[in-house]
């Protein structure tokens, strides 16, 4: 069950002027579920992207990004049930093969194609199976399918992930619509997650590369459920240029920075969903470190905490163990780390002052804050003004099974 977490309604998501959705069951994943999208985008589009800081990423992320070195995307498919990952020149050949099979469905040239899948690695892509069931996807293309595509590339997810924004530039009114999905081996940078984010607004190429890393930065790479970076993390952001507004030519522009809060606004919404559907969660865990020397060991020692499976099963256990957080800030990796000036917090309750137990702490009140389903940490380190958050789940007894379980 999903931590405060419910699935969108179609109602919820705006539409993407100069972008259709098709979403159809190609028998790739299993029988009856939605497993192949395609996202068709009309000439003029703007695309940028960011992926999977593991070595061993799977064929798709190769192809994709040899396509984006040439622009011009007019076209993604996206598959779930087999990840194309782990399986050498064989699995580029075959993403190599969807995207030539959707290019010429679409007449457009395969370069112009970014492929993406998702599902169990090692296993050979039924690209044949792809290719069958594209024409089912390209006829039920349409504007408003964004919720078909968030249900479509689902894995061990519980709920579909989707949010939408509109946001005000240049006196035009601009769109700002998302999916993404994830919920286990799902750790920065980044993660067993696929993240698309599409906005009307009219943004030149050259800015879309570095738009995408700090959307990305901001969000999904501040999410954890497991610490396990995965092969197939892609998250892409598209502007279609449909608004009514002048081109925004820089993104520290006064229209720029309106566009980058709205847009990761809906990318932490996004992000945040697959903390809270994470494989067994129980409890939503905001992690805050204050006082660090700049914002990078902030997140160093915040995903101490998070990856701690000591801290995680506390946590599952609403058991205010928590002198497993402190001793999580002490193999951060911060050598000149002062355990005198470290303070800790839960929600409100002051646990440790100094380095040590806070005099007025009691743990029945250490258990109230625990016993809840949302929960934030926080961490002084006292030796400077920087601070950054990373968004975690619990570890339960479910974790074990879903994954345990997956392939079978």
């Amino acid at each position: 069950m999903a931590v405060n977490l419910s699935a969108p309604s179609a109602g919820d998501l705006r539409p993407v002027p100069g972008l259709r959705i098709g979403v159809a069951e190609a028998g790739i994943r299993k029988a009856g579920r939605k497993d192949l999208t395609v996202m068709l985008l009309e000439p003029g589009a703007s695309v940028g992207a960011v992926f999977t800081s593991n070595r061993f990423c799977a064929a798709p992320v190769q192809v994709c990004r040899e396509h984006l070195a040439g622009g011009d995307i007019r076209a993604l498919v996206i598959n779930t049930g087999n990840a194309n990952a782990g399986t050498g020149e064989d699995g580029l050949v075959r993403a190599r093969a969807t995207c030539i099979a959707l290019a010429r469905k679409l007449e457009i040239s395969p370069q112009q194609v970014l492929p993406f899948s998702t599902g169990v690695i090692m296993e050979p892509l039924p690209a044949d199976r792809i290719e069958a069931g594209l024409p089912a996807a390209l006829d039920d293309a349409a504007p408003d399918h964004w919720l078909r595509a968030a249900e479509g590339i689902m894995t061990t997810d519980t709920v579909a992930k989707a949010a939408s924004a509109t946001v005000t530039i240049g006196g035009a009114t601009v769109t700002v619509t998302g999916i993404s999905k994830g919920a286990g081996m799902i750790r920065p940078n980044m993660a067993t997650m696929l993240g698309f984010l599409a906005t009307d607004a009219c943004l030149a190429q050259p800015l879309m590369r570095q738009l995408a890393f700090e959307l990305a930065e901001g969000s999904f790479n501040r999410v954890t459920v497991d610490g396990d970076t995965s092969t197939n993390d892609s998250f892409v952001v598209i502007a279609t240029n449909r608004a009514a507004h002048a081109p925004v030519t820089s993104l520290d522009s006064p229209e720029g920075r309106v566009l980058r809060e709205a847009m990761l606004q809906v990318a932490r919404q996004l992000a945040q969903a697959i903390v809270r559907d994470g494989e067994g969660a129980t409890k939503f865990i905001t992690v805050r470190v204050e006082g660090g020397r700049d914002a990078a060991e902030c997140r160093q020692v915040a995903y101490a905490i998070a990856h701690s499976p000591l801290v995680k099963t506390a946590f599952f256990a609403s058991d205010p163990n928590l002198g497993r957080i402190l001793a999580a800030v002490g193999y951060a990796g911060i050598a000149d780390l002062d355990q005198g000036l470290i303070d800790l917090w839960l929600d409100d309750v002051h646990v440790a002052v100094r380095g040590g137990r806070h005099p007025a702490y009691r743990e029945e009140d250490g258990q109230r804050v625990m016993k809840g389903s949302e929960i934030t940490v926080r961490v002084g380190l006292g030796r400077g003004q920087a601070a950054d958050t990373v968004w975690t789940c619990d570890f339960s007894y479910d974790y074990v099974r879903i994954n345990a379980d997956y392939r079978s």
